[in-house]
């Protein structure tokens, strides 16, 4: 019996102590995880960082701080970190290789939303679709067509790929191409034009609008027609200046015409 109280007081002086400092490690590192996910957390969103990137830096700076705090609590008790850790990386290695698609596209998301080409809302074309950007995650983004078809792409794909973002700046410009026939005015035209354009508000003066003649085509003299508006009015402007200039243009006796071929009969003699 005193070997056995000796052999129990030898065994809780050895690991009692080992016990409480791993305990006290853990303690610790798990208030330090939370305080550094807390200020990660309130930093990204003071510069109105994306809340899916702040969620996921938050998280990673969380779990690394734990997995450096296990691994410290482990040592106390012999374990050979060393080991622990090669281990540890190999398997992340054989991981990696195995989900390297996935993990480009978790990188590629990553990238997104930090340097935001576009954001949700936004009207874009990329990776050979185009659609309104309706949710950003960090391995896909899922874009509505205009008929209301869901399209999910990888970030992979969209962020290494040309993208352009209809919605980018608050300015776009309307261009129409008006043919008229080649007995018709193209000073007539161009007053129609003009006197159309300076009716609607909603298309700006600065930039000026242009109406110049761009072509002399095969049966109309083709008039390009270029004015700057919102981007949200685009649309409405384009179907809106191309109905009156259609409906001014009847009114004035001023001739859209078709495509016309003519045929010369050549009468041959024996």
């Amino acid at each position: 019996m005193e070997d056995f109280m000796q052999s129990i007081i030898a065994f809780a002086t050895t690991y009692g102590i080992r016990i409480v400092g791993a305990i006290a490690v853990l303690i610790v590192g798990r208030i330090a995880a939370g305080l550094v996910r807390g200020s990660v957390r309130r930093v990204m969103s003071k510069r109105a960082a994306d809340p899916t990137l702040v969620n996921f830096a938050s998280s990673l700076a969380y779990y690394l701080i734990m997995v450096f705090t296990v691994v410290a609590a482990l040592a106390n008790f012999g374990v050979q970190v060393a080991s622990f850790v090669a281990v540890l990386g190999a398997a992340s290695f054989a991981v990696g290789f195995a989900l390297q698609g996935s993990l480009a596209n978790f990188a590629a998301g990553v990238m997104i939303l930090l340097f935001r080409p576009f954001k949700i809302g936004d009207y874009i074309t990329a990776a050979g679709v185009s659609g309104s950007v309706k949710n950003i995650d960090l391995f896909s983004t899922t874009l509505a067509t205009p008929d209301n078809v869901k399209i999910i792409v990888p970030n992979g794909k969209l962020f290494g790929d040309t993208i352009h973002n209809y919605a980018g700046y608050d300015t776009r410009r309307v261009d129409l191409l008006i043919g008229i026939g080649y007995t018709s005015s193209i000073g007539g035209a161009e007053s129609t034009i003009e006197s159309i354009i300076q009716a609607d508000d909603r298309i700006h003066a600065d930039p000026a609008p242009m109406i110049a003649v761009s072509e002399l085509a095969d049966s109309s003299v083709n008039l390009v027609v270029r004015v700057w508006v919102k981007r949200e009015d685009y649309w409405g402007v384009k179907f809106d200046l191309t109905r009156k200039i259609k409906e001014q243009f009847d009114a004035n006796d001023i001739e859209i015409p078709f495509p016309q071929r003519v045929v010369h009969n050549v009468a041959v003699t024996s």
